[in-house]
């Protein structure tokens, strides 16, 4: 993470008004992603098993880790003013998943099919341009 963000976030610990509205759009659709992709891992976890190798005692637990992301998500946009502090969690937390979706791909704990490792690798991906997003919106908002 930005130096200066982390630095700026003691000065400034909340954004709002017009600064906030592209922050706030962003954590918005991620928390919607993360909401829909925790329901298809919670209804589709036993064709999951098959078709990409990730087992129910994986899928569950991810999958409403994801819905209790998601709560988060939409709670951290809906306040009036965004705190920073948790936004930058929000950046950590999915910079952190898309690490921790990759290990998990490489290192091999899960016994994946070809379409499984290809299902978590985009998922890092769509998670690191999560964080992406959330952090230049984050910067761009802390500079107004």
């Amino acid at each position: 993470m930005n130096a200066s963000i982390v630095a700026g976030s003691a000065a400034r610990t909340a954004i709002g008004g017009r600064a906030a509205e592209q922050l706030r759009t962003v954590l918005r659709i991620d928390g919607w992603s993360t909401a829909v992709f925790g329901v298809v891992l919670l209804a589709a976890g036993r064709p999951f098993v098959e078709v990409l190798g990730l087992p129910l005692a994986w899928s569950v637990p991810f999958g409403v880790a994801m819905l209790g992301g998601a709560a988060a998500l939409g709670l951290i946009a809906g306040y009036p003013a965004v705190p920073v502090r948790y936004t930058a969690l929000v950046v950590t937390g999915n910079a952190l998943s898309c690490v921790a979706l990759v290990v998990l791909v490489f290192a091999g704990p899960i016994p994946l099919t070809g379409p499984g490792t290809a299902f978590l690798l985009s998922g890092a991906v769509v998670v690191a341009v999560y964080a992406g997003l959330e952090f230049l919106a984050l910067r761009r908002a802390m500079t107004r």
